[in-house]
């Protein structure tokens, strides 16, 4: 079984670089119009609230915070509805009960049940994106069974082996597990990099270093570029104040990967953080924890 994985990962990150291979980001250059590629297609980027964690200290959030400080943060997911009829979700959530009991999150819904409010069944998302093998971003992950899941290659092989064991205590054990899982069923996709197309109109980036290769992603859609941070940047206050996030292998890094947020995104505006609530805020519509980034 242990061989077996290896080689079912092996095909994926095979697979990966075929698709970035042929992106527009790598297309040969040409001359003939009636070879040009076709435009990307278009996203709408609806943000998700499935929990919210009550009094969480700023302190955790942004490095140099004052303790006293607290934040009812905002537990998401982002859903990207594709032109092309693709329904991506960047990050999964979580459910599992022990992190529950540990956590005890307000208005808990899953990630799943907080989709489907969105208009979209579990089993129609076609794939998701990982941004960092935290459990509230990867935990939820089983709970979309048909979904394609992207990685960065280099954040795989430093938290976890092939077999499922977890080589790092960052990544929770069971999650190391579903992770393996779903390498054995042939939908892990591994990301060689930044800077990345994996999807027609959706490029991931690297460099936050939330974790070892924490990523974010471009999304592009009929109003420009829209950056979804995640943990690279858990608030707002995170870039306005120019912080790095507290939880950081690197916080020269991570204040260099914000500011490249600002020239990725077609407007700072549509720089989304990870936990802020303020995001329901700015985004109002259509409510009811859905938020349209627009």
């Amino acid at each position: 079984m242990r061989r077996s994985v290896k080689v079912l990962v092996a095909v994926a990150v095979a697979a990966t670089g075929t698709i970035a291979a042929r992106s527009p980001l790598h297309a040969p250059a040409t001359t003939s119009s009636k070879t040009r590629a076709p435009a990307p297609p278009t996203y709408d980027v609806d943000a998700i609230r499935y929990a919210t964690i009550p009094s969480f200290a700023m302190s955790g959030l942004i490095l140099g915070a004052d303790t006293s400080r607290h934040i009812d943060i905002a537990m998401m997911v982002w859903l990207l509805r594709g032109s092309d009829g693709r329904k991506v979700l960047v990050d999964a959530g979580f459910h599992r009960q022990s992190f529950l009991t540990r956590w005890k999150p307000r208005d808990f819904v899953t990630p799943a049940a907080a989709v489907e409010r969105a208009g979209v069944a579990a089993d129609e998302i076609t794939d998701v994106i990982i941004t960092h093998i935290h459990w509230d971003h990867l935990d939820g992950v089983d709970l979309f069974p048909k979904a394609r899941v992207w990685m960065q290659r280099e954040e795989f092989d430093h938290y976890l082996d092939s077999s499922g064991v977890a080589k790092d205590r960052t990544i929770d054990a069971g999650d190391a597990k579903l992770v393996a899982q779903i390498a054995r069923e042939g939908r892990l996709m591994l990301i060689d990099g930044d800077a990345k197309e994996i999807i027609p109109g959706i490029t991931v980036y690297t460099g936050g270093k939330h974790t070892f290769a924490s990523q974010f992603a471009g999304v592009h859609t009929t109003f420009g570029t829209v950056v979804l941070a995640s943990d690279n940047m858990y608030l707002y206050e995170n870039l306005e104040r120019h912080r790095p996030i507290a939880q950081t292998l690197d916080s020269l890094s991570n204040l260099r990967a914000q500011q490249r947020m600002t020239t990725i995104a077609s407007n700072p505006r549509f720089i989304v953080p990870g936990h802020d609530p303020q995001v329901f805020d700015r985004f109002p519509t259509p409510g009811a924890g859905i938020a349209r980034i627009r």
